[in-house]
């Protein structure tokens, strides 16, 4: 899984790459980031998330019960089927829907987008749309995939959604399109991208969910729970789709290339979360919904599995803050993306990576609750992860879009403390001053991250264990934030393609030397790689 997931993201950082150099943080990287928003609400509401909460347990379940003596080999493919032909009707229905909507959806939701850039955004989310209808149905393939414990195809499909993307972008560039043309075949890409990721999936989730059939079902016990469980998981899966809305809304308000600075940032912030947070999370779903009437062995599972995900955010975390201008400056810069770009996605990832260690155990403690049969729970507390973090964010962000990044990529005096509150729309629309606006917004999902994993662990039952869980491998994570911000002085004015390697490199190294010091079994893996090398070099 953690391949699987680790080459998508690969691939869609090799995305960014492209797109950034063509698109940058302007009025169309906006208009783009606004599209991919909207329509991720599908993607939210109905796909991975909740059809892990609903879908994935029961269906596990079934297959267990299959392979006892007597049972019923094809009830899971029923049951797959009953759930895909509704997933295919609500898909449909919503896509038409948003197609139709497009404009007054785009309105409400990114108020501060105008003229020619919220007509651009408008058609731009009429063609996304069609790509995440696709993505949904490819998150019902890896409930099946996932269940039967296929993890690599399912994981590794957005490979090929990342591939059509950059092949659009290339051929914009070879074509000489301006900066909107770029953004329409971009969305294209992401349309055609997500039919791709579907039909790799398809043939092997149909031809593991054996007696599937595309028919409504009413009368089963299997389906009555994946409803049952449905409601609350969708609720708490549109909090969140609530609070992504809220950021949009609010990072409209800014300064124009806000919306795409926070875009490209969580693509960083994402890449740790996933590699580290959801697959392990994902893996051990399948495995705790079998462990649901043991709590003694479900928690020790919990307990194993926030010790594993704390060590890698808290790598992530140390990395990001200490040297993240030198990873967007490697991945982004250049074209259209300036320096002082480069230092505004930097702050942003900084803010969020404050929040990475509690948004990466808050997977397992959501995944361990929704073993139990408990939704209703993590939706509650998404609810006030979703108020803290508007609140924290609305009173940061405008103070500090009062900040200007100076062209030598260092933060210029500005009246950040005035008594004004936004600035004046004239001021926001300029596309060649950048402001520090969207950090705020950054650092209202960090509080609102801690927060969360305080109200689950309580929830569950071990605070103790969380906080066990992420004070072991802090420590690593402090002497390694220290030693890379020490790297950097001596090598600042490198090019970024030898520096970022460098201190990159440093970083993991410090960090798992401390950590094993520390007694932490995870830091072995990282070393590995390393002793082989030696033990290579002297025979």
């Amino acid at each position: 899984m953690a391949l699987g997931i680790g080459a998508s993201r690969l691939a869609g950082l090799g995305r960014e790459t492209v797109a950034s150099r063509l698109l940058g943080n302007t009025a169309a990287g906006d208009a783009f980031a606004v599209a991919m928003r909207i329509p991720n609400m599908l993607q939210n509401l109905l796909g991975e998330g909740v059809l892990s909460a609903s879908f994935v347990p029961v269906y596990s379940r079934l297959l267990d019960e299959a392979t006892d003596e007597g049972g019923d080999a094809a009830d899971p493919g029923r049951v797959a089927g009953a759930v895909a032909a509704a997933l295919m009707t609500v898909v449909g229905l919503a896509v038409a829907l948003i197609v139709t909507l497009a404009r007054p959806i785009t309105f409400v939701l990114a108020p501060g987008l105008e003229g020619d850039r919220f007509e651009l955004a408008v058609s731009l989310v009429r063609i996304t749309a069609l790509g995440t209808g696709f993505a949904v149905l490819s998150a019902w393939c890896l409930g099946v995939l996932n269940s039967h414990r296929r993890f690599f195809v399912s994981y590794a499909a957005p490979v090929l959604w990342n591939a059509v993307q950059v092949g659009a972008l290339v051929v914009a560039w070879i074509l000489a399109f301006d900066l909107d043309g770029v953004a329409r075949a971009l969305a294209w890409g992401v349309a055609g991208g997500g039919l791709a990721q579907l039909l790799v999936q398809l043939p092997l989730a149909v031809r593991l969910a054996r007696g599937l059939r595309l028919r409504w079902m009413r009368d089963h016990s299997g389906l009555s729970e994946i409803r049952r469980r449905f409601g609350p998981a969708v609720l708490g899966r549109g909090v969140v789709q609530v609070s992504a809305y809220v950021d949009l809304m609010l990072a409209s308000l800014l300064a124009t290339g806000a919306v795409a600075a926070l875009y490209r940032a969580q693509i960083l912030y994402m890449l740790p979360v996933s590699l580290f947070a959801m697959s392990v999370a994902a893996a051990e779903l399948p495995e705790m919904s079998r462990l649901a009437n043991d709590p003694a062995a479900l928690a020790a599972r919990s307990r194993a599995a926030m010790h594993r995900v704390a060590f890698w955010m808290l790598l992530a975390a140390a990395v990001y803050a200490a040297a993240g201008d030198l990873i967007v400056s490697l991945l982004f810069e250049g074209g259209v993306f300036e320096s002082a770009d480069t230092v505004l996605v930097w702050f942003v990832i900084a803010a969020y990576a404050l929040g990475l260690p509690a948004t990466g155990v808050s997977r397992v403690l959501q995944n361990a609750c929704y073993a139990r049969g408990d939704t209703a729970g993590p939706a509650r507390i998404a609810t006030v992860r979703v108020v803290v973090a508007a609140a924290v964010g609305t009173v940061v962000m405008f103070p500090l879009d009062r900040i200007v990044v100076g062209s030598d990529g260092l933060v210029g005096a500005a009246d950040a403390l005035g008594l004004a509150w936004a600035l004046p729309a004239a001021e926001r629309a300029l596309d060649d001053v950048v402001r520090l606006g969207a950090v705020g917004l950054a650092v209202g999902s960090a509080v609102a991250a801690w927060t969360e994993i305080a109200l689950l662990s309580r929830r569950f039952g071990f605070p103790e264990a969380v906080r066990s869980a992420l004070r072991a491998p802090a420590a690593a994570a402090a002497v390694s934030f220290a030693a890379t911000a020490a790297l950097k002085l001596l090598v600042d004015g490198w090019p970024s393609i030898l520096s970022a390697p460098l201190v990159g490199g440093a970083a993991v190294l410090v960090y798992a030397l401390v950590a094993f010091r520390s007694g932490i079994p995870e830091a072995d893996l990282l070393l590995q790689p390393l002793r082989k090398a030696l033990w290579t070099s002297r025979d």
